[in-house]
């Protein structure tokens, strides 16, 4: 049985709804682990980026147009697969996992998964609009997201870890 596809404005609005998320994700981890100066400080900065991505996407769905793009049937059954992802949205998925997490340590890899799985679906995204230079725009923010977040893990979670472990 087919799914339903995807139009272009619903691909818009779940990247809306994902950023919407993803800034609630970050500052409930900014407050949670607020006397860790470094962690709430790293939340904090993915959580002001990721209302300002709200935003841009919110202007991407003032202009673009009703059309869709040749090949639009693939890139819609690929945009709901990642969607349903065990990674991506919903009660089940990896922000309502992501509440839960133990430690720090914890919350930044939940938080690199869904970025990863959120840098997939905007690079998926910028196949199917015609204004490819605001979705590049995020994908290089998101691609910074999984870079911060690595360093931030190597520089200051795994040594904190193994200090603990001493």
């Amino acid at each position: 049985m087919d799914k339903e596809r995807f139009s272009i404005r619903e691909v818009i609005e779940q990247a809306v709804r994902t950023e919407r998320l993803g800034y609630e994700f970050y500052s409930s981890m900014a407050e949670r682990f607020g006397e860790k100066e470094r962690v709430k400080d790293l939340f904090d900065t993915l959580a002001h980026k990721e209302k300002i991505h709200e935003e841009r996407f919110r202007e991407l769905q003032g202009i673009i147009g009703d059309e869709e793009v040749e090949g639009w049937e693939d890139v819609s059954e690929y945009m709901r697969a990642l969607v349903e992802s065990r990674f991506f949205l919903g009660s089940e998925k990896a922000l309502a996992r992501m509440r839960d997490a133990k430690d720090a340590a914890e919350a930044v890899e939940f938080a690199l998964a869904f970025e990863k799985e959120t840098l997939l679906y905007f690079i998926a995204l910028r196949k199917a609009v015609r204004e490819k230079e605001i979705v590049d725009e995020i994908i290089n923010e998101e691609q910074s997201h999984i870079m911060w977040l690595n360093r931030f893990k190597g520089r200051f979670l795994e040594p904190e870890s193994a200090a603990e472990d001493a």
